[in-house]
């Protein structure tokens, strides 16, 4: 279930490292034969938007400086290769998505979905929620406990659903899944995050709702056969429940 640009790009070892090489920032060719157009921050920029799902001027501070300053150019070079940049200047993300042509047909692409669980889902949709009230609240930074975000996802557990401490593993891993992501910041305490200021505009508040009534409907289905599905998780094999994975998709496009 993807519910953020949710696309990554696979460039290899041989382009994961090595742009931090005290290399000149101002110079434009930068070996033998290099016919790019770009300076090395550029590059640098350029590269950590495909490899990233996004960036913002906390996560990675260079290179949104970087894009602030050269967006047109930044922004032409994922053109030429079908993706489209995103900008959220009043929290300071940034992000990349697959473009989408004027006639409805698709684009050649270099991306791939990388889909989030339906635990990882909920547990966006509850940092999202966290998030905006901590702003409401005049909060610069909102923190939430693991406890709290593990009730929460409890709190979808259809009442079928007898696997407590199996549902309970995939919502801990959905946690360090997201963490990972970086949506999740870790910090002094285990058990305590910050959460990103990128969760908001890449769960905008259409899809949130349209991913809970699909839950939400998910939850109430009758079940098909009196066993679960082995590994069927938080809400089973529904059709609901596939539903809810199709509109978090569309986040990504």
């Amino acid at each position: 279930m993807s519910v953020d640009t949710g696309d990554e790009l696979d460039l290899g070892p041989g382009l994961a490292g090595g742009l931090d090489g005290g290399l000149d920032d101002t110079s434009v060719s930068l070996w033998e034969g290099d016919e790019g157009g770009l300076e090395h921050a550029q590059r640098h920029a350029l590269v950590t938007l495909l490899k990233q799902r996004f960036i913002s001027a906390r996560t990675h501070p260079r290179d949104w400086q970087v894009l602030v300053e050269h967006e047109r150019v930044l922004r032409s070079r994922l053109n030429d290769l079908f993706l489209d940049l995103v900008v959220d200047r009043v929290r300071e993300v940034a992000w990349k998505r697959q473009a989408t042509s004027e006639t409805g047909s698709r684009f050649p692409t270099l991306l791939y979905d990388a889909a989030w669980s339906r635990e990882e889902t909920l547990v966006l949709v509850h940092l999202r929620d966290r998030l905006r009230a901590g702003a409401a609240g005049g909060e610069s930074r909102v923190f939430v406990d693991l406890e709290d975000v593990l009730e929460h996802v409890a709190s979808f557990r259809p009442a079928h659903a007898t696997d407590e401490a199996g549902d309970e593993k995939r919502a801990r891993n959905a946690v360090t899944s997201i963490v990972k992501a970086g949506l999740l910041v870790a910090g002094d305490h285990e058990d305590r995050f910050e959460i990103s200021e990128a969760v908001e505009p890449l769960l905008p508040l259409e899809l949130l709702q349209e991913l809970l009534e699909a839950l939400r409907r998910a939850n109430t289905e009758p079940r098909a056969t009196e066993e679960e599905p082995e590994g069927a998780g938080l809400f089973g094999d529904h059709a609901a429940a596939d539903e809810a994975a199709d509109a978090a998709v569309q986040a990504g496009e």
